[in-house]
């Protein structure tokens, strides 16, 4: 079944929409890893990763910033929420949506952890998702 999302800044500045085939075409992850704890300021990066062509921005030019390690993070330039996120092998083919960006996340529920070797020990392992300790490059 088709779902229709948007998304939105803070300010509702930058706003966008997601045109998936269904809830399955988002795969949303938790990530422990360093890079993300330090882009969420949070002990964990929660993103739902959608295909290129189902992803539109509506109103508003995001502001990009590449990372040294070839990821490109989009945010609004007025608020300053960060909205989306590829790596240089993904950036035609993906965009890894910031999960709380999304006006109705909750249609795109988490389906695994990664990096869980650098969870934080007081945070307990989410049961029924995938989990990974670490990606291997």
């Amino acid at each position: 079944m088709a779902i229709h999302m948007q998304g939105r800044c803070v300010c509702r500045r930058l706003r966008y929409s997601l045109d998936l085939g269904s809830a399955e075409d988002a795969r949303t992850t938790l990530c422990h890893c360093h890079s993300c704890r330090r882009a969420f300021g949070a002990n964990y990066g929660l993103t739902a990763k959608v295909p290129l062509a189902a992803f539109r921005y509506e109103a508003g030019e995001p502001r990009r910033y590449k990372q040294e390690n070839g990821v490109t993070r989009e945010f609004c330039d007025q608020c300053g929420a960060f909205i989306c996120e590829y790596g240089e092998e993904a950036a035609d083919k993906f965009r890894y949506v910031v999960w709380g960006s999304l006006d109705e996340p909750e249609k795109v529920p988490p389906k695994g952890e990664f990096f869980c070797k650098d969870r934080a020990e007081w945070m307990p392992e989410i049961q029924g998702l995938f989990h990974k300790r670490e990606i291997k490059d």
